[in-house]
C-alpha cells in the first residue's frame, strides 16, 4: 500500500511540474530589438510564461495552456505573425464564399517595424501583392498606407508571409 501511494505522490508531483510548450514558426524575427519585442510581448500576459525567439522560431512554455495562447495572442498584437505548430488553418468554403471587393486604399497599422530591415520585410511583403502600385512604408513608423487595386486578405496574406501581423482599415 505504501509503495501505491509512494507512486500516486510521484505521479501527482509530475503532473504538477508539467509544462505546455508551443512553437511559432516563420515570425519576422531580423535584429534584437524585434527578439526583445517578442519577447516582451509574449512574456507580458503573466508570470511563469518563457519565451524565447531563434531565427524565425518562437517557443512559449508555461505551466497553463491559456496562459501559451494568451502569449500568442500577445506577440500577433505586437505586430508579428506565425504558424502555431498543431494548429490547423481554418478551412473556408471557396465555392459558397464570396469573393472580397477590391479596395483602393488602406491603412495598416500595429506592424513592428523597429528598424530599416523590419521595413523592408514590409516592403517586400507590399510587393507580393498584385494591385498595390504605392506605398509610404518607412522604419519606426507606427502605420502606413497602401495604394492600387487589391484585398485585405491579399495585403495579410502577403504581411503574414513575411512574419507580420497588423491591423488593416
Amino acid at each position: 500500500m505504501k509503495k501505491i501511494t509512494l507512486l500516486s505522490l510521484f505521479a501527482l508531483a509530475a503532473f504538477a511540474r508539467a509544462e505546455t510548450t508551443v512553437t511559432m514558426t516563420g515570425v519576422h524575427n531580423c535584429c534584437k530589438s524585434c527578439t526583445n519585442g517578442i519577447v516582451k510581448a509574449g512574456t507580458s500576459v503573466g508570470k511563469d510564461i518563457t519565451v524565447t525567439a531563434e531565427g524565425k522560431t518562437v517557443t512559449i512554455t508555461t505551466k497553463k495552456k491559456t496562459d501559451a495562447k494568451k502569449a500568442v495572442e500577445a506577440i500577433i498584437a505586437a505586430g508579428y505573425f506565425g504558424k502555431v505548430e498543431g494548429e490547423e488553418a481554418e478551412s473556408k468554403s471557396t465555392a459558397a464564399a464570396k469573393p472580397e471587393a477590391k479596395i483602393t486604399k488602406a491603412t495598416v497599422s500595429g506592424v513592428h517595424l523597429c528598424c530599416q530591415k523590419c521595413a523592408n520585410a514590409a516592403i517586400a511583403a507590399v510587393k507580393n501583392v498584385p494591385g498595390i502600385t504605392k506605398h509610404d512604408i518607412v522604419s519606426k513608423a507606427e502605420s502606413f498606407t497602401v495604394e492600387g487595386e487589391f484585398t485585405k486578405a491579399e495585403l495579410a496574406a502577403a504581411l503574414n508571409a513575411e512574419g507580420l501581423g497588423g491591423a488593416i482599415n
